[in-house]
């Protein structure tokens, strides 16, 4: 960071030792996403007791310190998770004031641990429902109290939806995110460690402009009628299939009606919008920054 002043720095940390770094380059960052599963119980079920209270305490000691950039509260989701819940006691907490929201589906990681999972059943039966009761609250917040709440997963989608513009893969892995390992070897991202197919080069040899496009997602997502809003999801995800083709069609049934949802209450923002009641940049949010966007 000192040999670097102009570069953006971004962190991604379960937040157990925040307080302990040097509060001339936590000020430094731009963003510091932080491991909040949800309230303080189901971020203690998942991650042990009292995981939530410190990890509060260490974001607002840094807030008190100068830290005036982007806390993101990145959720890992699972069963136990009622997704319209647990996301607005984080969107909505007053600890955690300018905050942003991002969550991931804990699926298609492991090989293993599908068969052992309820997956598919959770899915339909509290997922997809709670997260078109989520986006209704969005839109309501909008509504009500002219306040785009900082949902990465419907900023994202929503603002290419308004301004008409297709996405590559959303995180930028392989075409404008690049993650460079300990032998210099350059890779997609941090999780494609191994898949050697699909590394891009290294720092020794490899000029910027000369990386290779090896890093694209494949069938089934480059037939889908949703690709140019959803992107492909994640790339070692599509490339590994580690669930199989049942599984990975079960994570895409929760990117389509994510995105159906929101192709509902389009007519209603695009209205709000020409009430002057939000503004299109209420809808920007930092890309590239490691968050995936679909969750």
């Amino acid at each position: 960071m000192d040999a670097m002043p102009s570069a953006r720095f971004v962190m991604q940390t379960n937040g157990l030792l925040l307080n302990r770094m040097d509060v001339k380059y936590v000020n430094k960052f731009q963003s510091v996403f932080v491991s909040l599963d949800g309230d303080k119980s189901l971020t203690d079920y998942y991650r042990g007791h009292g995981t939530y209270d410190r990890v509060l305490k260490n974001v607002n000691e840094i807030r008190e310190n100068g830290f005036a950039g982007e806390i993101v509260a990145r959720m890992t989701v699972g069963e136990e998770t009622e997704i319209d819940r647990q996301v607005l006691a984080l969107a909505e907490n007053v600890e955690l004031p300018n905050s942003s929201v991002h969550w991931q589906l804990d699926a298609l990681f492991w090989q293993n641990d599908f068969p052992k999972r309820h997956f598919s059943y959770w899915t339909e039966n509290s997922y997809n429902p709670r997260l078109k009761r989520l986006i209704d609250v969005w839109v309501d917040r909008m509504r009500m109290d002219g306040k785009v709440l900082r949902l990465y997963p419907f900023l994202g989608v929503m603002e290419s939806l308004l301004l008409g513009e297709p996405s590559r893969l959303r995180c930028g892995a392989g075409w404008s995110l690049f993650n460079i390992q300990t032998d210099g070897y350059i890779t997609p991202c941090p999780v494609m460690a191994g898949l050697t197919d699909f590394y891009l080069g290294n720092i020794r040899e490899t000029q910027l402009e000369n990386l290779k496009e090896s890093a694209s997602v494949i069938s089934p997502c480059t037939q889908c009628d949703i690709f140019s809003i959803c992107g492909g999801r994640c790339l070692y995800a599509n490339v590994t299939k580690l669930w199989g083709e049942e599984g990975f069609s079960q994570v895409c049934s929760t990117v389509r009606e994510m995105t159906n949802a929101l192709l509902a209450v389009l007519p209603e923002i695009s209205g709000l919008l020409e009430a002057g009641r939000i503004c299109v940049s209420d809808f920007h949010y930092q890309k590239y920054n490691g968050c995936e966007v679909i969750p």
